[in-house]
């Protein structure tokens, strides 16, 4: 059975989540397609107790909280979601509209597609030593899910980003010990992370060690007991943990996206131009850390910009010579009908100097 919709979004992430936001405002419908389980995309399955400081108006807020505000939000466009399944074919019809298939074999005809897939079919970057794979999800974890699942274990954290600088922080005081291992003095992360890491080692609050991986120790049964560090010395010494923790960020690869035809940035984004955020094909656009363009910023919040301008375009596209006209969501009776809002404030009290204009 094909479904037919406005828009498909590969990608349910935060910038796929608003995208649908966007488009319902302007009456457009929308089906999400996502690999993972869930929807929140990295937010969701790499780091859901992260904090977020940069979203407007928000001071703080955690990923995963975000996304179910983004959720809520989104709740009066009723999206239909597509999950643990990947968007595996892209093909253009002669009618100008898109067959879409998944790996489970959903199909649809969407007016346009809409790339929100993040780094593409993402991966964390692996542990790449002898028995490291049978530590995953027991004892070797390249996530955190819940961090009370770690207070009180002596934890060993790979990286210098902001992810290993982040969490380094976070568990100093929790867990029995902290050591963070980093090839090199010099550092990916914020330099006030950076600094306050450096405070807590010379308050004898946890370790950092310059070298890199070269193995795990186990126990008789299997168990996790300590990891080898080759340091710059070449000399290999072992430090006692229960757990490891990598962050070496994601591998991006684009999966199926790298074989639809489109122009590609150093084979792993998506050129798009700045108007429309549209792609080399007709009808495919992108948003969010995926696309590429002179300037581009990998944040969330450009992600939300690039989505409201994507939707203007695509409603464009649908509707050929009708015109597009900007509404806003305070004083248009139609945004409240597609919100499913009451506002008692009109265009008349705009026009009269409300504070709302």
């Amino acid at each position: 059975m094909t479904i037919s919709t406005d828009a498909v979004i590969i990608g349910a992430g935060p910038c796929g989540l608003f995208q649908v936001f966007e488009l319902g405002l302007l009456g457009l419908k929308a089906h999400l397609v996502d690999s993972l389980p869930q929807v929140g995309g990295q937010c969701s399955e790499l780091y859901p107790d992260k904090p977020i400081y940069d979203i407007p108006a928000i001071p703080s807020i955690g990923a995963q909280e975000l996304v179910d505000q983004l959720m809520i939000q989104i709740a009066p466009f009723d999206p239909e979601f597509h999950l643990d399944q990947a968007a595996k074919t892209v093909v253009k019809k002669d009618d100008g509209r898109f067959e879409v298939v998944t790996t489970l074999g959903t199909t649809f005809d969407a007016g346009v597609v809409i790339i929100a897939g993040g780094v593409g079919a993402f991966e964390p970057r692996r542990l790449k030593v002898k028995g490291a794979p049978e530590l995953e999800g027991t004892s070797l974890f390249y996530s955190v899910k819940d961090r009370t699942k770690h207070y009180g274990k002596d934890i060993v954290i790979f990286g210098g980003g902001d992810s290993a600088l982040d969490w380094t922080l976070d568990f100093v005081g929790h867990a029995a010990s902290v050591t963070l291992v980093h090839r090199s003095q010099t550092f990916r992360a914020q330099p006030a992370n950076v600094s306050k890491m450096r405070a807590h080692c010379d308050a004898m609050e946890m370790m950092f060690v310059e070298g890199t991986a070269s193995g795990v120790v186990t126990d008789d049964e299997g168990n996790l007991t300590g990891v080898q560090i080759r340091g710059k010395d070449h000399i290999v010494r072992t430090l006692e943990c229960q757990e490891l923790l990598c962050f070496w960020g994601m591998s991006p690869k684009l999966g199926p996206i790298g074989e639809w035809g489109l122009e590609l940035y150093k084979k792993t984004r998506i050129p798009v131009d700045t108007e429309k955020f549209q792609t080399n094909i007709e009808g495919i656009y992108a948003v969010g850390d995926i696309n590429w363009y002179p300037g581009k910023k990998k944040l969330i919040l450009s992600g939300f910009h690039e989505a409201a301008l994507a939707a203007f375009a695509i409603k464009a596209h649908l509707f050929p010579g009708e015109k597009v006209h900007l509404q806003y969501t305070t004083t248009s009776p139609k945004m409240h009908q597609r919100l499913g809002v009451a506002n008692p404030f009109t265009q008349k009290d705009v026009d009269a100097g409300s504070p709302l204009d």
